[in-house]
């Protein structure tokens, strides 16, 4: 895979080998390894425990900006976790499948929309990489449209943006093809 295309180890890299399968299954496993970093935060700060019927509250009284706070925090080292692997010489994937399961668990509408916007500009273009970029972009301030505000204060905000800015940078090369022409489409 790491021969293949951009030489990246996301899901439309994985694509361009032809195992669309593959290719499913690793979008499913960042998307989950994102998810699962912010439901543990939430289950390590108290606030949640895991039931037959799924999560539930086991202390009412916990600050609530701060477990979400810690949880978008979980959320960012996920996403950086992913784009500077250590076990890939710190070269991972652009996050965006990490991202998008992790910031589910904390701003499910504002994921929708992301997403909404993602297949909107696939769909023009046949760039996913463009895509993608636009829904990162785009996210901080659907999170700050449609979050309550406990999900909505400057710390929570900073940890969105600085994650959006992340994915975003990683796809430094794809702007670069964007603007000279060469980027690879989608089929």
């Amino acid at each position: 895979m790491r021969q293949t295309g951009s030489g990246n180890i996301g899901a439309t890299n994985v694509a361009r080998t032809g195992s669309k399968r593959l290719a499913i299954a690793t979008l499913l496993l960042d998307a989950l390894k994102g998810y699962a970093a912010v439901v543990f935060a939430l289950w390590l700060s108290g606030s949640y425990r895991f039931e037959s019927g799924g999560l539930s509250s086991l202390y009412e009284h916990i600050d609530s900006q701060t477990i979400f706070l810690l949880a978008a925090l979980a959320a960012f080292c996920a996403v950086l976790g992913h784009i500077f692997t250590v076990w890939l010489g710190f070269k991972g994937g652009k996050g965006v499948a990490t991202a998008v399961g992790a910031f589910a668990a904390l701003a499910p509408r504002a994921i929708v929309v992301a997403l909404v916007l993602f297949v909107i500009v696939v769909a023009l273009t046949r760039y996913v990489s463009l895509g993608s970029i636009a829904g990162a972009a785009a996210f901080p301030f659907v999170v700050w449209w449609l979050n309550p505000p406990e999900r909505t204060t400057l710390p929570f905000l900073l940890l969105i943006v600085a994650s959006s800015l992340l994915i975003i940078v990683r796809h430094k090369d794809n702007i670069r093809r964007l603007m000279a022409g060469t980027e690879y489409r989608w089929r």
